[in-house]
């Protein structure tokens, strides 16, 4: 065990978190289930929704056996959907191919949907106590200022830099606390903003801390500018304020997911919302707009309401439309700017 994963390790076992709830227990499916939430999400931020999956959903043969809605309105809210279907095709693939169980090989666990290189890691060494680096972005953050690299650790060069020191740090022993304390290090004291140095045990041979480059490393994705797009949401309440919701393609913004009727501009709006329901007569009201950022680009939705709609047979008969109470909507998978733009 080299100098660096000692210091780490004397200082988790006395500032570490030892009470995270997918470490009691620390079972591979817990820790499975916690590490595809925490991809580009803060603890803070998944603790209740992991505490929520997991009381609906406590076992990977009961994800498995899961209704696709279900599972995505448990992850409402939570962003990047993609990660609750390859969790639920995960688990589907584990029942046929691994009798139920998360596998403990690496290339096994590398090839299931939404598990890369160190998410399989970190599932091995925490879950399994095997030997295996790590590199998400706090342990990247940590490494790059330790190590003085320099460069956007998205670029392959950079990055293969950084799992080489992954690679070197990690001890043969007590795998499972390196692995965590190295995440808890970045989180809680190697910040992206205003790191705690003072405080860190590994601030005597940092290199970005004895060359003032903390605030530069790791260097930042170049910058570029998105692009933006818009479209009309169309709010339909009938004359018990139920809304109209639709369920979106498998493709594109938000995939699968229950939202709003959209259209391309304010007159194309007006005529879907009398073709959904009887509202001859009835211009709607424009609401505030909404902007929402994702990773390539910008949305900003313009939302037009009306009320006292009719239903329509068709709307009836159409297994992709349906009207919603609001207790209906706490069941359903619905985007986070869309479930906040109807429960205001």
């Amino acid at each position: 065990m080299d100098a660096f994963a000692r210091r780490l390790l004397d200082w988790y076992d006395r500032h570490g978190r030892h009470d995270l709830p997918w470490q009691r227990p620390r079972t591979p499916y817990r820790v499975w289930v916690s590490e595809v939430m925490l991809q580009q999400t803060q603890v803070a931020t998944v603790i209740p929704y992991f505490e929520c999956f997991i009381a609906a959903l406590p076992d990977l043969p009961t994800l498995a056996a899961a209704d696709e809605d279900r599972v995505l309105a448990l992850w409402s809210g939570l962003g990047y959907y993609r990660r609750a279907r390859h969790l639920h095709a995960a688990a589907q693939a584990c029942v046929a191919q691994h009798g139920g169980e998360l596998p403990s090989d690496f290339d096994a666990l590398a090839a299931l949907p939404g598990i890369g290189r160190s998410t399989a890691g970190a599932i091995l060494a925490l879950a399994y106590g095997q030997r295996h680096a790590i590199l998400d972005g706090n342990v990247k953050r940590v490494l790059s200022r330790f190590h003085g690299v320099h460069g956007w650790p998205g670029e392959r060069a950079v990055g293969n830099t950084l799992w080489r020191h992954a690679g070197e740090h990690t001890p043969a022993t007590r795998v499972a606390d390196y692995t965590q304390a190295i995440m808890d290090l970045g989180a809680t004291l190697c910040t992206r903003g205003n790191p705690n140095c003072e405080a860190c045990p590994q601030a005597r041979d940092c290199i970005a801390r004895r060359d003032g480059l903390t605030r530069k490393l790791p260097h930042p994705r170049p910058a570029r500018t998105l692009p933006e797009k818009h479209a009309v949401c169309i709010v339909l309440r009938d004359r018990r304020n139920r809304v109209l919701l639709q369920r979106r393609p498998p493709a594109g913004v938000w995939p699968g997911l229950w939202s709003l009727p959209e259209a391309a501009d304010p007159r194309a709006a007006h005529a879907l919302a009398i073709r959904l329901a009887d509202l001859h007569g009835n211009a709607g009201e424009a609401l505030p707009e909404i902007r929402h950022g994702f990773t390539h680009f910008r949305l900003r939705i313009a939302p037009h309401e009306w009320r006292g709609a009719s239903e329509r047979h068709t709307v009836a008969d159409d297994p992709d439309t349906r009207w919603c109470s609001r207790n209906d909507l706490a069941a359903l998978a619905v985007p986070a700017p869309i479930r906040k733009l109807l429960a205001r």
